[in-house]
């Protein structure tokens, strides 16, 4: 079997500098000369409404390109501690080139937020591969009708900018749902893409103010031959639930393609769940009496920093090797035993003795 000469060189220069991998020397001359590790710089920074911040980001070289509604995750370091979160690229889909992310901050929302108040160009953030099965079908369907809401408008712009780019025929319809006319943040383009092409049919509805328009079954009821069409809905789970009822009792015969940014309950601990035991970071070689939180969450209070992201169990940043032991996972209760099991720190609280890789 033959070996690959720059995988080879690759692992002979990281071996020599180990315990640090070949990027950790690399981004001391510059933060985007990298050997394996994906990045990307700010290349433009705007705020298209007061709670938005739209940042271009130009990737390195290992970046491949997205599909139109794939998500990516994004790494900056905040006071010392690096940060991930999910984001959906705006921009049609294409194999390689430039992003763009369009970022709502939220409440309590640290990178949001960090993000809208101090993003700069030339800033250098950590990046991930396209991921994600909230995509356009490769059979491209002969109507497609977009719900969105808040952030939500990513991943479906970037789908309707996609269907423009191929010269899609069939009937678009853009239902956009924002607290204000000024919370939208691509309104511009929006009414633009509605007055340029026939086909597409943009409807805008505001859940704040005097007469809040939520959605209703009466916000389709006009869309021609609407039974030929696949929905695709992203946005709050008041949204998303409403939508997927709706998909449901009219017995529409196309499909409902969905995708969620927010879990629809946060993640609580079992009250009564079995405390016991000790947890054994074997990398560090650090342990800790098992005192009933998440692995995540007792890592840090021991001092350590693993990797982690939405701290909810969907961007998947906090994946560690469980050695041995039992683990529970706080979402769905269930219980792993499984040595030698990755699993994710943010979402696994330990029953017993556990050692982890962490």
């Amino acid at each position: 079997m033959g070996i690959r000469l720059p995988h080879l060189v690759g692992s002979i220069v990281e071996a020599a500098l180990t315990p640090h991998p070949v990027d950790r020397y690399l981004e001391l001359i510059d933060p985007m000369l990298t050997w394996r590790d994906l990045r990307a710089q700010v290349i433009a920074v705007d705020h298209p409404t007061d709670r938005t911040v739209r940042l271009t980001l130009r990737p390195t070289r290992q970046w491949t390109g997205h599909e139109a509604g794939q998500y990516v995750q994004l790494s900056v370091v905040i006071n010392g501690v690096r940060h991930t979160r999910c984001f959906s690229p705006a921009n049609a889909a294409r194999p390689g080139g430039d992003l763009e992310l369009t970022i709502t901050a939220h409440d309590n929302g640290v990178v949001s937020t960090y993000l809208r108040e101090h993003a700069r160009v030339g800033m250098v953030l950590g990046l991930s591969p396209a991921m994600g099965e909230f995509r356009l079908p490769t059979e491209r369907p002969r109507a497609a009708v977009f719900l969105n809401g808040g952030s939500g408008v990513t991943p479906v712009l970037s789908m309707v900018r996609t269907l423009v780019a191929e010269h899609y025929t069939g009937q678009i319809t853009f239902v956009h749902y924002a607290r204000t006319r000024a919370d939208v943040a691509y309104r511009d383009e929006l009414v633009a893409l509605d007055a340029a092409h026939p086909t597409i049919d943009l409807r805008m509805h505001y859940t704040r103010g005097d007469d809040p328009d939520h959605f209703t079954a009466a916000h389709l009821a006009d869309i021609p031959d609407l039974d030929d069409a696949h929905l695709f809905v992203c946005g709050p789970p008041a949204l998303m639930n409403a939508v997927t009822r709706f998909h449901h009792e009219t017995g529409m015969t196309q499909p409902l393609h969905s995708e969620a940014f927010t879990l629809a309950a946060p993640i609580t601990i079992d009250p009564d769940a079995p405390v016991d035991g000790e947890l054994t970071f074997l990398r560090s070689g650090r342990s800790a009496t098992n005192d009933g939180r998440t692995i995540l969450d007792q890592a840090e209070s021991a001092g350590l920093s693993p990797d982690s992201g939405c701290r909810m169990g969907i961007c998947f940043s906090c994946n560690a090797i469980k050695k041995s032991g039992c683990t529970r996972n706080v979402l769905t209760g269930e219980t792993n035993t499984e040595a030698d099991k990755r699993i994710q720190l943010c979402i696994n609280a330990p029953v017993g003795d556990v050692e982890i890789e962490v």
